[in-house]
Parts: structure tokens; C-alpha cells; sequence
């Protein structure tokens, strides 16, 4: 109880920053669509790429995004069936992104430093980075078919930078090389305004507090897909890998898990924002799990992680 509790605390910036990013949209007219493509095009890679130099790589290591980016990947189409029988507006196209992949960097960064100390955080980054790639491919691709052909699909697919700077991370950090000296404080500073930023821009698409949820299918099918559907998946992974294959740690397990009971990203906001597709409805829905987040995690923390 007293962890649930020290973690309840911890997370209460995140919400202030919510609400300062509500106040910057509602009276100072701030634009979220523009702070959306300096967080895709330039912010979120360079965070992707700091996080992978700064990582000790291995075979299995390696393979943890691509783990963490086929569990993404199913349990977001897997969603997206049903969403199309259930959700008659454009917004069904949002599905995978607001349930394959969670608030991984914004919100779960702070929390695994909380949770598991500084070693503990890389093994954690690592993981997430499945998560960003799942966002910036597969994700972003589903949604994008929600507006545009499968041809503009793919080309904006293929403008996105973090897969790219995943590819050179991986590349350069096998290499031998490090990031220089000179630059560490710049990627230092990025990391803060990806979460700042990030959190900021989920206030800034909440015009009005009422009708947060929108249409109610949607919010429905997104937090039974995020709170119930991945946590089960991790858990089964868990027990699987723990009891069979027997290729992955303890630290493994927790930091899935954690991917697992994040809320719905931030950055499906962003998407959203970029392509158009039913924004509000994100950000509503968004926010709505943020704030069951706030009480979720450090009770699912209690009663999982040892």
C-alpha cells in the first residue's frame, strides 16, 4: 500500500501538466496540431534514437521491441475487427492506436524510474521502443487508411522518422559508436520536452470538459482493449515465458507489464490531430484513461509487480 501510494504522488505533475496544456488551448488559442509534428518529425525520434545508443544491446535485447511490437500489433487488429462492426464513424480507424500501444513515454518513464531505479529504466526503453514503432508503422498505417488510400498511406508511413532512427541507433550502438559529449544535455533536454509536451498536448485537445467521451462504443471497446485485454496478454506472456520457453528475466516480465497498464497514448492525439480523423474523440478518450490511470496502475502495481 505505502508503493501504491508513493506512486499515486508521483504521478500527480503529469495531471497538472494535462490541465496546463487544457488552459493553453482554451485561453491562449496554443495550436496542438502544430506541437504534433514537432513531436513526430523531431522529438519522439530523437528520443527513440538517445534511448537506443544509451542501451546495452544484445541478441535478446535486441529482439525486445520486436516482441513488444508483435503484441502491439495483434491485440490492435485484433480490436479493430471488432471495431468495425461496432463503430459506424471514422473514428474506428484509431482503435489500434488507442489500444495496441499505451502512454509508454509521457507517463510510463517517470513511473519505471519509480518502480525499478535507472537499470531498470533502460531495460524498460527498450521495450517501449516496440510500442513507438508499432505507433509510427502499423499504427499510424490503420489509421491513416481511415482517410487516405492505401498508396498516401504507406508514403506518409514511410516520412516517418523514429523507425529510421531506431535502425541507425541499433547500427551505430553495435558499432561501437556513442553519442558525443557535446550532445548529451541537448538529448537530455529533448527527453523532458517529450513528456512535457506530450502530457500538454492532451489538454490542448479538450476544448470543453463536458461529453469527454464522445462515442460511448468507442471508449468502451478502447478501455477494454488497453485495461483488460493487454494486461491479460502480458500476464500470459509472463507465465508462458516463465514456466516454458524460460528466454527472458523477471526485469522483462515487469517492464511488459507496466507497457501493459499505461493508458491509451498520448500520441494517438497527435495522429489523430495530423490525419484529422476524429481528434476530439482521442482526446477525450484519452484523458478519461489518464484519469482512471491515476487510480489503475498502483493498484494493479500492488497487487503484480513483487
Amino acid at each position: 500500500m505505502a508503493a501504491a501510494l508513493a506512486l499515486f504522488y508521483k504521478l500527480l505533475p503529469l495531471y497538472v501538466t494535462v490541465a496546463l496544456g487544457w488552459v493553453a488551448g482554451r485561453y491562449l488559442g496554443a495550436s496542438g496540431k502544430h506541437i504534433a509534428g514537432i513531436m513526430l518529425y523531431i522529438v519522439t525520434p530523437s528520443v527513440v534514437f538517445s534511448g537506443v545508443m544509451a542501451a546495452p544491446l544484445s541478441a535478446e535485447v535486441i529482439l525486445l521491441p520486436f516482441l513488444t511490437f508483435g503484441l502491439c500489433s495483434v491485440i490492435g487488429v485484433g480490436h479493430l475487427w471488432i471495431a468495425r462492426r461496432l463503430i459506424t464513424d471514422g473514428s474506428a480507424s484509431l482503435m489500434p492506436l488507442s489500444v495496441g500501444t499505451g502512454n509508454t513515454g509521457y507517463f510510463g518513464i517517470p513511473v519505471a524510474l519509480l518502480l525499478f531505479g535507472q537499470e531498470g529504466l533502460a531495460l524498460y526503453i527498450v521495450c517501449m521502443l516496440g510500442t513507438t514503432l508499432f505507433e509510427n508503422s502499423v499504427g499510424f498505417y490503420l489509421a491513416a487508411r481511415g482517410r487516405y488510400g492505401l498508396k498516401d498511406a504507406l508514403v506518409r508511413v514511410a516520412r516517418l522518422p523514429s523507425v529510421y532512427a531506431f535502425l541507425l541507433a541499433v547500427v551505430l550502438n553495435l558499432s561501437g559508436v556513442s553519442i558525443p559529449q557535446v550532445f548529451i544535455p541537448l538529448f537530455d533536454n529533448l527527453r523532458g520536452t517529450y513528456s512535457i509536451l506530450g502530457m500538454m498536448i492532451i489538454g490542448m485537445g479538450i476544448l470543453s470538459f463536458r461529453g469527454l467521451a464522445g462515442n460511448l462504443r468507442f471508449t468502451g471497446l478502447a478501455f477494454l482493449g488497453k485495461f483488460v485485454t493487454w494486461p491479460v496478454v502480458a500476464l500470459l506472456f509472463w507465465w508462458l515465458d516463465a514456466n516454458i520457453f524460460g528466454v527472458y528475466n523477471l526485469a522483462v516480465y515487469q517492464a511488459i507489464f507496466l507497457i501493459s497498464i499505461t493508458p491509451i497514448a498520448a500520441n494517438t492525439v497527435v495522429i489523430a490531430t495530423l490525419l484529422d480523423t476524429a481528434p476530439r474523440q482521442a482526446a477525450g478518450t484519452v484523458l478519461l484513461s489518464t484519469l482512471f490511470a491515476l487510480a489503475f496502475i498502483p493498484v494493479m502495481v500492488a497487487l503484480v509487480l513483487p
